[in-house]
């Protein structure tokens, strides 16, 4: 049997996975069991953000493994505070709690909105508003927030104190807060499974003084925006406001599995030992692989990444095939007059790996990916939409 046919065996049927079998990789390249090369523009889902043997970060994982690759959160770990300390001094946060990845991170960000409702207004005051079309992760709590009744399926009784509303509508918005008792708004700036749309600026901003008036906690989902995947550190400093929760994963980890929750000064103080734990949060080899990540995420990689983002944009806006081009920074969901499926396996074929995002082709290339490649890429996506 070949692992295609050991994976349809043994492992549980929850993927629709391409026939394809990736074995190694270096940069933006990838590799399949025949050795035949592909451009990666797909980073695992906006994870690998330097690409496949990534060296620093390879150097910084394998220094941590030859110390301790685990300590649980009994005791203190250099990593993880020296991590919490560059996320903190970044972003203007001011504590961070480590999980494994962004439905965890987005569940400790719902815990941080209850208690915040319970301490201000009273334990009634539980429900989060969220946006339509939105996507917060796979747990049960995380589906309920989701704003997509196809998540939702199978899967019921759903976990009460969730409402959605229309994104970029704001009266809605303040309906659902003025009739539900609440305690936060959550929402993602740009919503990346619910087919790359970036939010209005305006409603964001009036998202953010909604939230101040009526003492809700503004939690910022950043665990596909995050990590310079839109042109800034985390998408919120593009909009120019001050969330009160940050959540981050998938770039953040460059390949292993972290989730960071990042806590304002409203919300700095609502955990205390004991309501809130993570057995692999925190571990050191996670955090030293992350720290390397963050550390070359500079200036002049985040005008780097704007810099390619403006090609693509340029490039594809106009091309025969193309309805629009949405998204930000290197996430970018392209809608097709084709089936974005046909598209994807046109461009397999000729060696370029995207993704789907609803209907959209998507593109998560890697922040470093070279020019010449991406340009490369990019002309065969172009083609196979136009064909």
């Amino acid at each position: 049997m070949n692992v295609i046919e050991i994976d349809k065996q043994y492992v549980a049927n929850t993927y629709a996975r391409f026939p394809l079998q990736l074995v190694s990789g270096k940069g933006s390249y990838v590799y399949d069991e025949t050795g035949k090369e592909y451009i990666d523009l797909g980073t695992g889902i906006a994870v690998n953000a330097f690409g496949v043997g990534d060296e620093a970060w390879k150097k910084a994982v394998v220094e941590q493994l030859d110390k301790i690759q685990h300590t649980s959160n009994l005791y203190y770990s250099e990593p993880c505070a020296l991590l919490a300390k560059t996320l903190c001094q970044r972003t203007g946060m001011k504590k961070v709690f480590f999980s494994n990845s962004g439905a965890e991170a987005n569940e400790c960000a719902i815990k941080a909105a209850r208690k915040y409702g319970e301490c201000k207004k009273g334990k009634d005051f539980n429900t989060i508003v969220t946006l339509k079309n939105s996507f917060h992760g796979r747990t049960i709590t995380t589906l309920s927030a989701t704003g997509q009744d196809v998540f939702h399926q199978h899967f019921t009784p759903m976990t009460d104190g969730f409402v959605h509303a229309a994104a970029n509508d704001m009266e809605e918005l303040k309906t659902l807060v003025k009739t539900y008792k609440c305690c936060g708004v959550m929402i993602e700036l740009v919503q990346g499974e619910g087919g790359v749309t970036a939010l209005d600026k305006d409603y964001v901003k009036a998202v953010e003084k909604l939230a101040k008036e009526e003492d809700l906690l503004l939690l910022i989902d950043e665990v596909q925006t995050g990590n310079g995947r839109t042109g800034e550190l985390y998408a919120f400093q593009a909009y120019g406001i001050t969330p009160d929760v940050v959540t981050t994963a998938k770039g953040l980890g460059g390949g292993l599995p972290i989730g960071a929750t990042m806590l304002g000064e409203r919300a700095e103080n609502l955990f205390t030992a004991g309501l809130n734990g993570s057995t692999f949060g925190g571990n050191p080899v996670a955090c030293a692989g992350a720290q390397s990540i963050l550390e070359r995420i500079d200036e002049k990689l985040l005008a780097e990444v704007k810099e390619k983002s403006a090609y693509i944009f340029e490039t594809l806006r106009n091309a025969k095939g193309v309805n629009r081009v949405t998204g930000m920074g290197l996430m970018i969901g392209i809608e097709t007059e084709k089936d974005a499926s046909e598209v994807i396996n046109a461009c397999m074929k000729r060696g370029v790996l995207v993704i789907k995002a609803k209907n959209k082709v998507r593109l998560l290339p890697a922040l470093n990916i070279p020019f010449e490649t991406l340009k490369k890429a990019i002309q065969i996506v172009k083609e196979e939409i136009e064909k």
